[in-house]
């Protein structure tokens, strides 16, 4: 799954390090998030959506459209 997550912690001049903190992850789970080797639990998506106040759709979105 494909993610803005890079771009809106970077607009706001977080590291990863305060990202994972805010969300009470591991600095290692947001790099895999970024880099779209790990997807999110819901439960993680639905706060990430919280603390960025965007939708989730327009965070996450998968890798290719179904035909």
């Amino acid at each position: 799954m494909k993610n803005l997550i890079r771009e809106l912690r970077a607009g706001r001049g977080w590291s990863q390090a305060h990202l994972a903190e805010l969300l009470d992850v591991s600095r290692q789970t947001v790099i895999a998030i970024e880099t779209g080797k790990y997807d999110p639990s819901l439960p993680l998506a639905f706060s990430v959506s919280k603390l960025f106040e965007q939708p989730i759709e327009a965070i996450f979105f998968p890798d290719q459209e179904p035909a």
